[in-house]
């Protein structure tokens, strides 16, 4: 991982005055810098950005770049830049008014006392929970009697908060935990093994855990799981075609653990790979892309060795596939000739297509998940991308749908197929998160514990259409209070995804509903690209297809201006990672409609994405700047490339973070160095010590929220 070197003592000095929260914990601060200084800083506008003549000629097409000195983040003027384009942003952000009232407005909707599904092995549960005031939640352990205790605590293994614990997974005794640790919110990590009953680590420590998520055997002695090269040598980019899948056994040196497939060689595929039959038997799946899925089975064993001995199961289709076992029957759930979704049971001894039987056939709701729990089958619909819970016989006929009051998210769930009951973590835009226990013998839902989130109960959650360019209808979701008047000049945040088949649901968000609890707007449309309608939904958002995407967001946007909701000029959109493409593309299209722009972690040159980060992998979903016409589709859209002198651009707040090494951060420092030379009012903030998903600390999450609802209200006109 590359690592920058920390500002100098002086430049800290400023940034504390200028309202950074977190600095490197291993620097030195002198005196702080006064409000004069940081003024100063403001008055002396955004520094200066060198420009070079660099052109290349791609496919016939001549492509400048004058900002690619700047993505080389290891050089010390790009540091010195990146230094001081977060200083410039921060002393700007720090002016804004209302900052410590909606500060604790905002505390008081994220810093809350909150509990994570839980897990059940054994007679044991586990589970996160936060406290307010806690930096980090920690994992508890809860005993057959009820007894809680911490398990796993990362302030205690890192009292600066930079280090994140991951997708902990008990083993099926729940008598240890295997865990991945992160550092400064990178994908990067380690995996380790504690001791339930003891609380101390085993000596086992697994280098190149990025995507691992352990796989155990019914004894608890081993596990498989997906494993990297622990080599800088390798480049970012081609770091996911070593993938392989390995078997470590306890105790054991992970340089000695042997491979159970692998390495990929591709890109462009993902292995992975989960236990069944309380560990007896392991699924191993192959994702090409976000468009199939390959299934294989095996026995879990610990002295399983080397990539023989895989049984195909779902293999060789042009289409997605997850499975859940009962007595050994295996119920696939995919897309294949079924773009909402189907159900099918596979014999695994004899699994020719032939011989397939269908359990629930395609429906205009979109089966987003179908799992076997105490002898039924849980079926989770999205129904206008809203949730939908049916409970079915193993024979596909409907035992009962589960009652759920208004538009809900189903965030997650988490149940063995052995046990009837399954956690739910259940939401809804104007209603605070809860876990829920379903019990599938007769349908009933119970709460195991509320998340105290104080919600304003005059929130209104409206479920719409759109018109699309193309005539397309498109649902979004509109949350406001019920006085709200429909002026025309309502300050309005419209967000959205739009890829990888990614749903966008109603749940939750602390942001959305502190935003309409001030009077605002907050929109989120159901885009071509995401997952909301199926396989042909997703398609209709990717490749040659991905303008769909943004002339959906386009004509939300528009909407909501036609309706009365809002007005340009009050109209800010929002949008990470994929996301903040689809935010820095009709920012560049269509400047007019928008008042401000908050761009999070984004992907912005679409000619060079693919050389730096995860990009490669990205290739399925959006196509290669290597192929002529592929090449074509990036080249219309791509958000760099169309930023031009003399437009007057949206104001625009760029989120980036110095340690993100899934989207190379490179992206947002070339787009605002491209915004500001064409006159547009441009700040680029950047977290220290975050990733992709942000800075692991509850502190700084919440600075970064307060900092882009100040900026957004005060460029709307709508500062408080």
């Amino acid at each position: 991982m590359r690592r920058r070197s920390p500002p100098t003592t002086a430049l800290l000095a400023l940034l504390t005055a200028c309202g950074q929260p977190s600095v490197p914990p291993s620097a030195t601060l002198g005196p702080a810098a006064d409000a004069d200084q940081c003024e100063a800083i403001r008055r002396a506008g955004p520094p200066a950005t060198r420009r070079d003549s660099i052109v290349d000629t791609l496919h016939g097409v001549e492509v400048s770049d004058p900002y690619r000195w700047l993505e080389d983040v290891e050089h010390p003027e790009v540091q010195a830049w990146m230094d001081e384009q977060d200083t410039y942003a921060r002393a700007e952000l720090r002016a804004l008014p209302d900052r410590d009232t909606l500060r604790e407005r905002l505390r008081a909707k994220i810093d809350v006392a909150s509990v994570g599904l839980p897990m059940r092995r054994g007679d044991r549960l586990f589970f996160a929970r936060h406290a307010p005031g806690a930096a980090q939640p920690v994992w508890m352990v809860r005993e057959a009697d009820g007894r809680e205790r911490v398990l796993l605590d990362p302030m205690q293994l890192d009292p600066h908060g930079r280090v994140t614990i991951r997708r902990p997974q008990p083993s099926p005794d729940g008598r240890r935990v295997a865990y991945a640790l992160s550092r400064d919110g990178a994908d990067a990590a380690t995996l380790h093994i504690r001791e339930v009953d003891s609380g101390r680590d085993l000596p086992d420590v697994i280098m190149g855990a990025r995507y691992a998520e352990p796989a155990w055997t019914s004894d608890g002695l081993a596990f498989a799981y997906t494993g990297l090269p622990d080599d800088p040598s390798i480049p970012a980019p081609e770091l996911p075609s070593h993938a392989e899948l390995r078997l470590h056994r306890l105790g054991t040196p992970a340089a000695d653990d042997p491979v159970l497939y692998g390495p990929l060689g591709d890109t462009a595929t993902f292995v992975g790979v989960h236990a069944t039959d309380q560990g007896r038997r392991w699924v191993l799946s192959l994702h090409h892309g976000w468009s199939a899925t390959d299934l294989y089975l095996r026995e879990a064993s610990a002295y399983a060795r080397g990539s023989e001995g895989w049984q195909p199961l779902f293999v060789g289709h042009p289409a997605h596939g997850s499975v859940s076992f009962a007595d050994g029957r295996a119920f696939v759930l995919t897309d294949l000739d079924a773009p909402r979704g189907r159900v099918i049971e596979i014999d695994p001894a004899d699994p020719q297509p032939s011989r397939w039987r269908e359990v629930v056939p395609q429906r205009e709701a979109t089966l987003q998940s179908a799992t076997v729990h105490g002898g039924r089958l849980l079926l989770q619909y999205l129904d206008h991308a809203a949730a939908a819970l049916e409970i079915h016989e193993l024979d596909g006929t409907q035992v009962s749908e589960v009652a759920l009051p208004g538009p809900t998210s189903v965030a997650g769930m988490a149940g063995r197929a052995e046990d009837p009951e399954v956690f739910l973590h259940l939401s809804a835009m104007d209603r605070a998160p809860r876990i829920a226990t379903l019990d599938l013998r007769d349908g009933s839902l119970r709460t195991w514990e509320t998340i105290e989130v104080p919600v304003d109960p005059h929130l209104v959650l409206e479920r719409t259409t759109v018109q699309s360019k193309d005539g397309t209808a498109v649902s979004m979701f509109v949350l406001h209070r019920d006085d709200l008047q429909l002026d025309g000049d309502n300050p309005t945040l419209l967000t959205g995804y739009g890829g990888f088949g990614v749903s966008l649901t109603p749940g939750f968000s602390p942001t959305a509903a502190l935003w309409a609890e001030l009077g605002g707007v907050w929109a989120m449309p159901n885009l071509r690209g995401g997952g909301e309608y199926g396989e042909a939904w997703h398609d209709a958002g990717r490749r040659a297809n991905k303008q769909n995407t943004f002339d959906d967001f386009i004509a939300a946007a528009e909407h909501l201006v036609a309706e009365g909701y809002t007005r340009p000029g009050r109209l800010a959109i929002r949008g990470g990672s994929n996301g903040g493409l689809l935010v820095g593309a009709v920012s560049t299209q269509r400047p007019e409609l928008f008042g401000a722009v908050l761009c999070a972690v984004p992907l912005l040159d679409m000619i060079r994405f693919h050389r730096f980060g995860a990009g490669p992998t990205w290739i399925p979903e959006y196509g290669s700047p290597e192929d002529p016409e592929h090449f074509g589709w990036l080249w219309g859209y791509s958000p760099l490339h169309k930023v031009r002198p003399g437009v007057d651009y949206p104001p625009l707040l760029m989120l980036s973070a110095d340690n993100d090494d899934r989207v190379d951060p490179m992206h947002a420092r070339k787009f605002v160095a491209a915004l500001q030379h064409a006159g547009a009012d441009a700040l680029l903030r950047i977290e220290r010590g975050a990733g992709h998903g942000g800075s692991p600390r509850v502190a700084d999450r919440i600075e970064a929220e307060l900092d882009a609802m100040v900026f957004v209200l005060d460029r709307l006109g709508a500062a408080r």
